[in-house]
């Protein structure tokens, strides 16, 4: 996950106020994509997940 300007090659999505840019060719092999920001003992970032996430994999910005 990054700061980015979208091109032609991207598909654009909103909600709540947060404008997501994913490559087509990307989303088309792993969509769906659920982002979500989470609170842990270790602290807070978003979590990704898509159909390419496995059990047990980290799925988060943070260090596994």
């Amino acid at each position: 996950m990054a700061l980015d300007e979208s091109t032609p090659n991207d598909d654009v999505f909103e909600d709540r106020g947060v404008t997501y840019l994913v490559e087509k060719d990307l989303f088309e092999k792993v969509k769906p994509i659920a982002v979500e920001f989470i609170t842990t003992p270790r602290g807070g970032g978003f979590k990704l997940t898509s159909s390419l996430s496995q059990e047990g994999a980290c799925g988060s910005c943070t260090s596994c």
